[in-house]
């Protein structure tokens, strides 16, 4: 009878977190083998099954008998805390058989049940720390030479790794905790977030957060495992976080509010909004409520107010909670062009340009009627004012309404720049599922491919057609298609809006505008069609 061994990691050692197949693969084996701390955490899972336990430093005396009884024709479980593969007996099992001369189409069964690693464990009780390239370390020299470990610790210090470190301290062995910990001070700093997870999900569990420079002023032990954060590690509210990014990318969330702050939820200007707005009766009601506040709250509202603004120092309120985030390098990402239908530049809006971008930033060409900057600054505000003031249009980028207008005949076919600026200043940046495109053309001619948009507007005889579902790229590339003629002009925003709306309301998660109209059917009373007859243009200029 052919043998098999069964390489199990068990998790941290809570019950709860033992995946279903490493518990019938402790079901279904004869022997068990493994450490007595890692026995007794398993023992409620086992039955009849033969056990042959250890203590520590004994691993390879594990690997030999597990292979020796697996050869006999059993099943053996070798176990593992956390992930067999990771510091585990996985490695020691399979070394063992190489030894032996063993090959997997006739040799002893072996089969690998992966568990959650420490790193893992540990981490989602400290927060979310481990968000950025990250290494482990084990500190135990035992089958490993000390001078290697610490090469280790200096590339992951050098390299800016997120550091787990495994078997950071025993009885006997102390002094390497402290030399990790003088390595990685040279490449970060003492304030550095640490974490320090003792016994992860297990009755007697620790969490510590304290600093790379305070570390060793803390109880470490075999139990614990340790996560040094890298140079964007934070901590907030109690949390240790590493950001995604050493850089936050972000943009505008819109360049101009037509309406103002405390008009804006009011539906009579937004009716296109998804929040549901708020109406003149339910205005009125809300600031009825607001009156009857009691005067301990309003008070409340003051100090804390005062408090924030430095004014008095009290204890009467919690203190405001920074932001990290608001300490960090940011990228700003925004489309700059001359105006909706202007496409040309000045020399001092090319200046002005140039000075935002500066020696580290990029302007990048895009095919949308606007450069694309980049650049890196804690004051985005200024960067845009300074656009602004040299006449220059700034929006946002991302998974916005954008609107692309063609030149107006370099401006001469005025008509129709009004309600093209009106549909920018009100949508433009508005948030969608996918990014969106408006093209605009002011007459039927329809240059600059505007035709070819998600949302096309065209105007002609005086009044506007309206088409829906473009598609500029790929090799089914396609024209919107056209569902209304002769919108009127002061009904053509609240026509967009009305598509707008339902797109952002019923739409997809990155779903595009063409596929959402197909999947749909119908867009604020417009009807998908499969198969749309050619626009016939009668005109040589479109008009």
């Amino acid at each position: 009878m052919r043998g098999k061994l069964l390489i199990i990691g068990f998790g941290p050692g809570s019950f709860q977190h033992i995946t279903e197949r490493a518990r019938e693969a402790l079901q279904e084996s004869d022997v068990i083998i493994g450490y007595n701390t890692y026995v007794d955490l398993i023992r409620g899972l086992l039955t009849d099954q033969e056990i042959v336990r250890t203590g520590m430093t004994e691993e390879v005396s594990r690997a030999i008998e597990a292979v020796r009884q697996a050869e006999l024709g059993k099943k053996v479980a070798v176990i593992s805390s956390g992930d067999a593969g990771v510091y585990g007996m996985a490695g020691l099992v399979y070394e063992v058989l190489v030894q032996k001369g063993w090959r997997e189409a006739d040799g002893v069964e072996v089969e690998v049940i992966p568990g959650i690693s420490a790193i893992n464990s540990c981490a989602s009780l400290l927060g979310a720390p481990v968000m950025h390239d990250a290494c482990t370390i084990s500190l135990s020299d035992h089958l490993t030479p000390w001078e290697l470990i610490a090469r280790r610790i200096e590339a992951a210090g050098m390299g800016d790794f997120i550091v787990a470190l495994y078997n950071p301290r025993s009885g006997k062995r102390t002094r390497q905790i402290v030399e990790a910990q003088q390595i990685l001070l040279n490449y970060r700093s003492a304030d550095t977030p640490v974490g320090l997870v003792k016994s992860a999900y297990r009755d007697r569990q620790s969490v510590v957060l304290t600093t790379l420079g305070e570390m060793l002023e803390h109880d470490i032990g075999m139990l614990t495992t340790v996560i040094i954060g890298n140079t964007s590690t934070f901590v907030y509210d109690g949390k240790m976080i590493t950001p995604r990014g050493y850089q936050r990318k972000y943009t505008l969330d819109k360049a101009e509010q037509p309406i103002k702050a405390n008009e804006r939820l009011k539906e009579e200007h937004e009716p296109w909004a998804l929040h549901g707005g708020l109406s003149e009766r339910q205005s009125s009601v809300l600031k009825q409520e607001a009156s009857g506040s009691n005067s301990l709250e309003l008070a409340m509202q003051a100090v804390t107010l005062l408090a924030e603004r430095g004014v008095v120092n009290t204890k009467a309120v919690d203190a405001p909670v920074s932001n990290p985030y608001d300490t960090m390098p940011a990228i700003l990402e925004i489309a700059v062009s001359p105006g909706v239908g202007n496409k040309k530049l000045t020399a001092k809006q090319l200046t002005a340009l140039m000075a935002a971008a500066g020696d580290e930033g990029e302007i990048e060409y895009t095919p949308h009627h606007y450069v694309l900057l980049r650049v890196l600054t804690k004051e985005p505000d200024q960067v845009v004012s300074q656009l602004e003031a040299a006449g220059l249009l700034v929006q946002p980028i991302g998974d916005v309404v954008q609107v692309k207008a063609c030149d107006f005949c370099n401006g001469e076919k005025t008509q129709s720049i009004a309600e093209a600026e009106e549909i920018a200043a009100r949508f433009a940046g508005l948030a969608v599922p996918k990014e969106l495109k408006i093209g605009f053309a002011g007459c039927a001619m329809a240059c600059y491919g505007s035709a070819h948009e998600d949302i096309a507007v065209i105007y002609r005889r005086g009044k506007f057609d309206l088409f829906l579902g473009g598609k500029t790229i790929g090799r089914n590339a396609h024209a919107a298609q056209p569902v209304a003629e002769g919108i009127p002009a002061d009904e053509l925003v609240d026509t967009v809006g009305r598509v707008l709306a339902e797109y952002k309301e019923k739409g997809h998660p990155d779903e595009r505008f063409h596929k959402f109209f197909k999947r749909i059917g119908a867009v604020a009373g417009y009807h998908h069609n499969e198969h749309v007859p050619a626009v016939t243009v009668d005109t040589v200029c479109g008009d």
